[in-house]
């Protein structure tokens, strides 16, 4: 079974519109950044402990770094663990980019009943594709019928009444209650016992950070002006938007997107293919700078080769106005 999320199997190719040079004048690659700034640009994925809420753990953040604002992409219940990525200062904006991100969990599912291991394999087999949830009585959301996708449900390891599987699904998926209803298929019930996120979007295991770290990388870089743990957790905001299609601008063209114009084809330089109409896309600077992103409102190849229209509907803006010149002297 392949087990990846839907933006991980995509590859895409980058279309040049028309060839363009950035100055050196304006703005900066996000890895020129001062530690200051690219603290207050950046984005922490923290390797969530069981007890606090997804709101404490930003709090927390806020306080070690001494920063006035931080904020948490796709809540936890307190008891969960695992990826939960923290946009810190600046950057809080990019987190709603990742709220419609495909998640990963591993969980471990103890059911009320004793049943065959193939029964087990497959009926869960049965949940992967489109399902019908009710959220749970506690959520965060109105609770009504909803439909949401499981990309991938591959069960580990199955001990008596205990089963471990690791699932792949859409945003918002309630997986408290996908171990209810996988219960319910197989005749009696079953609850969640623990669950670790491993995947938040673009966000994985392999680049998580706890508190105490990050904690002691502040102290190096306050106490002993050694930046490279600091700099090493955290990561700048545009890796947030790694599983966002992109097109690049004009430098000319920036900053009237920081004053919320929509983008239109004449201000693109390059395009990535496989853009859908009303997909949302990363608009970027030519120096890899995250500018804006919003909904594509043509496909790839009209970007690319129209004269004319709206490319994209602006729908958040990232860079602050006056980074970039409207009429480059």
């Amino acid at each position: 079974m392949e087990t990846v999320l839907p933006f991980e199997k995509i590859k895409r190719e980058v279309f040049v519109r028309k060839q363009a040079e950035t100055s050196p004048k304006f703005g900066k690659l996000p890895e020129q950044r001062t530690t200051k700034e690219h603290i207050h640009l950046g984005i922490v994925n923290i390797d969530k402990p069981a007890g606090p809420t997804s709101h404490q753990v930003s709090g927390y953040v806020r306080q070690i770094l001494h920063l006035n604002k931080a904020g948490h992409s796709g809540t936890l219940d307190p008891n969960v663990t695992g990826v939960l990525p923290v946009a810190l200062g600046d950057a809080t904006k990019v987190v709603q980019a990742l709220l419609p991100a495909g998640k990963e969990y591993v969980c471990i599912m103890h059911l009320h009943g004793d049943y065959a291991e193939e029964k087990i394999r497959e009926v869960c087999k049965s949940f992967i594709g489109k399902i019908k949830q009710l959220p749970p009585l506690k959520s965060a959301v109105k609770r009504e019928w909803r439909f949401r996708k499981i990309y991938y449900l591959e069960v580990l390891e199955i001990d008596g009444r205990d089963v471990l599987f690791k699932v792949g699904c859409q945003a918002g998926t309630y997986i408290r209650k996908l171990c209810t209803d996988i219960g319910k298929a197989l005749g009696s019930n079953a609850h969640m016992q623990e669950l670790r996120r491993t995947k938040a979007g673009v966000f994985n295991e392999s680049t998580l950070c706890t508190m105490q770290d990050l904690a002691d990388a502040f102290w190096y870089y306050k106490h002993e002006n050694n930046d490279s743990l600091i700099r090493k957790y955290i990561q700048p905001m545009e890796n947030a938007v790694a599983h966002l299609a992109k097109v690049w601008v004009f430098d000319t063209t920036v900053d009237t997107l920081c004053h919320g114009a929509s983008l239109k084809v004449r201000g693109i330089s390059k395009v990535e293919s496989d853009i859908q109409v009303d997909d949302f896309v990363a608009i970027m600077s030519l120096k890899n700078e995250l500018v804006a992103f919003g909904k594509a409102q043509m496909i790839s190849k009209d970007m690319q080769h129209k004269e004319n229209g709206i490319a994209v509907n602006i729908e958040r803006v990232f860079m602050n106005p006056g980074i970039y010149p409207r009429i480059e002297k």
